[in-house]
């Protein structure tokens, strides 16, 4: 049996760009993982978004990015199971599929502070490690600056903080120019931009 270390870095991933891509390589360069899975997360039923391209399409762009690199893959687990996509769902499913792998999270700074209010948080922060990378070191909300730490609730997790580049790229800038007509050119791969514009997504 297998113990390999997987992390799981989940997103709508619309599109992928270089930015996840670098955060991705970072990780398998500079910590103990062993592999990366990009967890595409599907388009909640409950919800209307209109710019969110379909689940398919995404997971397309997803391979497609990844496809020169066998340390980093495209997962389509949370297609099948049941909507919304809770990750404490998602994780045991995982387990129970693959119980010779260790799975941990991969998240961005700014997710922290939300990241108590998750459901079952206490499972998840009890039995997978998680790593942080810089995103935004510091929020300004209602004229207060406030420090992108974890809440005290989940104090005794495992937190690795990544010192890796710092990236500020955004899906919706890259969205919109497309849909402005403006060149996203070195935002994307060669490769997902040329499918992008094949598929005419965005306009």
């Amino acid at each position: 049996m297998s113990n390999k270390h997987i992390g799981l870095f989940f997103g709508s991933f619309n599109p992928i760009h270089v930015g996840h891509l670098i955060i991705a390589n970072h990780l398998i360069e500079n910590t103990e993982l062993e592999e990366l899975w990009m967890v595409v997360s599907p388009h909640n039923p409950f919800k209307e978004k209109a710019s969110l391209l379909a689940d398919n399409h995404r997971l397309t762009l997803v391979r497609i990015a990844t496809e020169e690199n066998s340390l980093i893959q495209a997962s389509n687990i949370e297609f099948d199971l049941p909507k919304p996509s809770y990750t404490v769902q998602t994780l045991a499913y995982l387990k129970e599929k693959h119980p010779e792998y260790k799975f941990s999270l991969i998240m961005g700074e700014d997710n922290l502070r939300g990241l108590h209010k998750w459901k079952n948080v206490g499972e998840i922060i009890h039995n997978h490690s998680i790593y942080v990378y810089p995103r935004v070191r510091t929020i300004q909300e209602e004229g207060k600056e406030l420090s992108a730490k974890p809440h005290e609730d989940l104090n005794g997790a495992d937190f690795h903080f990544i010192d890796g580049p710092m990236l500020t790229i955004s899906a919706s800038h890259i969205r919109n120019s497309i849909k402005n007509g403006k060149s996203v050119k070195y935002l994307l791969t060669p490769e997902v931009e040329k499918y992008v514009e094949e598929m005419h997504f965005y306009r």
